[in-house]
């Protein structure tokens, strides 16, 4: 179904109700640069890690497109886990999954306080920039107390940066992008009033010192278009063998 949320006048702010899950994939391609491709990225990057028993969690799950692609592709006996706090989004999942015949547990839950133990790699496609800052780092501190040594975080985020003029360039070029998918001037308005204070992003700088002081040995930025990047942080592997003694 074709988005056309934001064609009328908006009275309240953005929030993932019926409204939006049942456009929320077309939302997603149109409104989001490279957004297919970078589900294919990273995808490929998990399935390069696959092994048996591995557990990928997906914060944000939304109608479990991401999940679906990883569950037709892989090769091996992974647990594929969806979380959403939107009814509305878990219940299409939960449609889709069974639509597909594919074995994937979608939760209706709250990411800041689900168990994060036991998981091996752990993805946020654009999920944590609805997070309040200070619950933010505390999320992400908590995914990585809970993953499996060598394990991954990797997110999307909409990202702004520090240099107001750049920032400002890139917005008006990003907006651009949406006029060429079909949105009008009018629905970006709309859109962009709808997010006020709903969507707070960082700067890549932001990104990285938020996943180095909870914990991740490594921060990697794998894609970047404007201000939209893809972040891969990595838990050090647990240690092997007898420590010397001195």
């Amino acid at each position: 179904m074709e988005d056309k949320v934001f064609v009328q006048p908006i009275e309240k702010q953005f929030e993932f109700d019926e409204a939006v899950a049942s456009v929320f994939d077309d939302m997603l391609s149109r409104s989001v640069p490279f957004y297919d491709e970078v589900r294919r990225l990273v995808i490929d990057l998990i399935l390069a890690n696959e092994k048996n028993g591995m557990r990928v969690v997906d914060l944000g799950s939304s109608t479990a497109k991401f999940l679906l692609e990883l569950h037709a592709r892989k090769r091996t006996d992974m647990t594929l886990v969806g979380i959403d706090n939107s009814r509305a989004m878990v219940e299409r999942a939960r449609q889709k999954a069974q639509a597909f015949g594919a074995d994937i547990v979608l939760e209706l839950e709250d990411i800041l306080a689900y168990d994060y133990r036991g998981i091996d790699i752990a993805v946020a496609n654009y999920t944590l920039q609805f997070i309040r800052p200070m619950q933010r780092t505390q999320l992400v501190a908590r995914i990585a107390e809970g993953l499996e040594a060598g394990g991954m975080f990797i997110f999307s985020e909409k990202v702004v940066f520090g240099d107001k003029h750049l920032d400002k360039q890139m917005i008006d070029i990003y907006y651009d992008y949406k006029r060429a998918q079909g949105y009008s001037d009018y629905e970006i308005s709309q859109k962009r009033e709808a997010l006020e204070n709903v969507l707070i992003p960082f700067t890549i700088p932001e990104n990285i010192e938020m996943c180095l002081d909870a914990g991740f040995t490594d921060v990697f930025t794998v894609f970047q278009w404007a201000n939209f990047v893809t972040f891969v942080a990595r838990k050090a592997q647990r240690l092997t063998g007898n420590l010397s003694k001195s």
